[in-house]
Order: structure tokens, then C-alpha cells, then sequence
């Protein structure tokens, strides 16, 4: 089963032929990067319009590079959520279209769901059904997490940030220091040659607190970046030379950057002490990030597991992860109808 995925949930356009082997024919992705720098962030009606010029330019090459023709596409699958609203919907008004004029069923895919899946996309990597109950870090621009997947298809929360999502920590902090957008990349090309030990910023959660349940959840597996983020704020105004040094700047990112990740890597740790799974993995776009990775990496080996990483081109938002997961769950439960409705606020299915 060949499907054709299309992923608009915010300002990625891509298209992705998969099958349900997990095996990748083609994964198309134009970033607007460049569109929304100017002002610091995306720009809802900037995405949308970019999805509209670009999305018809990224089906036909999505298909040609599959090598398959339009007729060896066996399914249509989209992203219904959660994201923004205008761009959620040009992707599924495509998705209607194309299953409409190929005949074809389609299936509307949850954005976070399959990045959790993007995990089992690397080649060689061990599918669910080997590797499960397994613990996942999504740690994303938007979203924050600790999910336990005990099977294709069956998730727990364990537990969530409190306030802002890794990604927009680091967005923000680039934001203070005048890095410009977005924020992961650019902190950690200044990072490079800093010392992360150079300014003690504060690490998320305060664990000696007493272990009270917040929102439901355990406290030491929730997440935390506020404190962080006006950390930075104050040593700016105390150190404003920091700016106009070079080698603060690059003590500073790389002091930040460790504080955000160590901040991930508590909580995590902290779950893989209280579920015991057979693996650990992490995915999302701030999982692409090399320091981050190698702190994940060292984790899994303290605790004897392999670490499951998404690809890098996996990591950040892209249409072979909802392919993907749309084939695993239609060879699992078959097809949905073609009504469907984009869900901006859609949360992740759980058990």
C-alpha cells in the first residue's frame, strides 16, 4: 500500500509518498523560513498563502520522485491537527480533492501522533510491535511531552510543560539576545566554542518541592521553561555587554541551550524510572538539535535501553511521518470517509 501524505499544519509544506513497510519513496518539504523571519514568528495568513502557491509544485514532485505515477498511489492521508487553521485546511482540501479525482480512500492523520511515529522511520529502526511499551520525548516548537506508547496506536501522557514548549524557550531566548528566528538553529550555531557550564541558569522544575500531582500529572515529569526564559531576561540587563561580545554571546547560547535541555532530560529520566520500558526515543524539531542529542543518547545508555532518534530530516515537520502513520493505521483499522474537519486544537489519542 502506497500512500501520499500532505503536511500544512503550520509553515512546512511537504508531500511524501510511504508505504506500510515504512519505506520512504519520496519526502518533499519546502520551509517558509525565509517568509517569516522578517517578524520574528509565523505569520498565520503568510502560511497559508505559501501552502496555497507551493503545495500543487510539491504533490507533482512528491509523485515523480516516488517513481510510481499517480496510479501506483494507493491512498491519500493529511494532517487534520492540531495547528494553525488556515494552513490545516489547504492541506486537507487537497487531500479531498486528489482522493476524489484518484477515487482513493482517505485518512486525516494527528500531527503529533505521527511525529511520535517519525521515531520508526530511519532505516533498520525496530517497529512498534518489536520495540513497545516504550517512553518518547516529543519535544517540539509547539509541544512539549512524555508519552508512553505501549503499541501502534496506544498512548499515555505522563506528562507535559506548564507553560511554554522547549522550542519556544529557545525561540525566545534567540528573540532577547537578537538572534533572530528561529530560535533553535541559530542558539545552537552560537553555541558552538561556548562553555555550557559558563552561567548557572535555572533547570525547570523545582524537583525538591514536595511531589504533589500538578494538572493530574506526577510533578517529576512535567515540564518547565519560564523561569528560564526571565533567567535570561535579568543576566541581559545585568550584562548587556553580552551582545557585542562574541565570546559571551557564545557562553551565554551555550549556557542557555544546556539549561533547556537539561530541563528535558529531568523529567525524562524521572519516567524511565517509573515505567521501566524496553526503549527510549525522541522526536520533534528541537530533536534535531546535535548537544541534545548526545545528552539523549548518554541517558539511554545509563539506563541499558537503545535510543530510538527521528532522522533529522524527520524531525522537523514533514509528510513521510504522516504517510507513514496513516499506512501503519489503515493495515490496523482500515479507512475513514472523506469527511473530514481540520482540528486546531486536536490532542494527542490516548488510551
Amino acid at each position: 500500500m502506497n500512500v501520499l501524505g500532505i503536511e500544512t499544519s503550520c509553515d512546512e509544506t511537504s508531500a511524501a509518498v510511504v508505504n506500510e513497510q515504512g519505506r520512504v519513496f519520496s519526502n518533499v518539504v519546502y520551509t517558509q523560513i525565509a517568509r517569516h523571519q522578517p517578524y520574528g514568528g509565523v505569520v498565520p495568513e503568510i502560511a497559508s498563502r505559501c501552502h496555497v502557491e507551493a503545495l500543487p509544485d510539491i504533490l507533482r514532485r512528491a509523485v515523480d520522485e516516488a517513481g510510481l505515477g499517480w496510479e501506483g498511489i494507493d491512498a491519500v492521508a493529511a494532517t487534520r491537527g492540531p495547528g494553525l487553521v488556515s494552513s490545516l485546511l489547504i492541506g486537507l482540501t487537497a487531500a479531498r480533492s486528489l482522493a476524489l479525482r484518484l477515487d482513493r480512500p482517505l485518512l486525516g492523520v494527528n500531527h503529533l501522533e505521527a511525529h511520535l511515529y517519525s521515531i520508526f522511520l530511519t532505516p533498520g529502526a525496530p517497529q512498534p510491535a518489536d520495540i513497545c511499551p516504550l517512553v518518547i520525548l516529543l519535544v517540539s516548537g509547539g509541544h512539549t511531552c512524555l508519552v508512553r506508547m505501549e503499541a501502534s496506536g496506544d498512548y499515555t501522557l505522563l506528562g507535559q510543560t506548564l507553560d511554554d514548549a522547549a522550542g519556544e524557550a529557545l525561540d525566545k531566548g534567540a528573540k532577547l539576545l537578537g538572534l533572530g528566528y528561529p530560535g533553535g538553529p541559530v542558539i545552537e550555531k552560537s553555541a558552538i566554542g561556548g562553555s555550557p557550564s559558563a552561567i548557572a541558569f535555572p533547570r525547570g522544575m523545582k524537583l525538591n518541592q514536595p511531589n504533589t500531582p500538578i494538572d493530574g500529572f506526577d510533578r517529576k515529569l512535567c515540564f518547565s521553561f519560564s523561569g528560564l526564559k526571565t533567567a535570561l531576561l535579568y543576566y541581559l540587563k545585568a550584562h548587556p555587554e553580552t551582545t557585542t561580545s562574541p565570546e559571551q554571546m557564545r557562553d551565554v547560547t551555550a549556557s542557555y541551550q544546556e539549561a533547556v535541555f537539561d530541563s528535558l532530560l529531568g523529567p525524562a529520566e524521572a519516567a524511565l524510572k517509573k515505567v521501566h520500558p524496553r526503549a527510549f526515543g525522541c522526536a520533534g524539531g528541537v530533536a534535531r538539535n546535535a548537544r541534545l542529542r548526545d545528552k539523549l543518547n548518554r541517558l539511554a545508555k545509563r539506563f541499558h535501553i537503545p535510543l530510538l532518534l527521528a532522522a533529522p530530516e524527520y524531525c522537523t515537520d514533514n509528510a513521510a511521518m504522516v504517510a507513514a502513520l496513516a499506512a501503519a493505521r489503515a493495515a490496523r483499522d482500515g479507512f475513514t470517509d472523506a469527511s473530514l474537519e481540520a482540528q486546531p486544537n486536536l490532542s494527542l489519542p490516548l488510551a
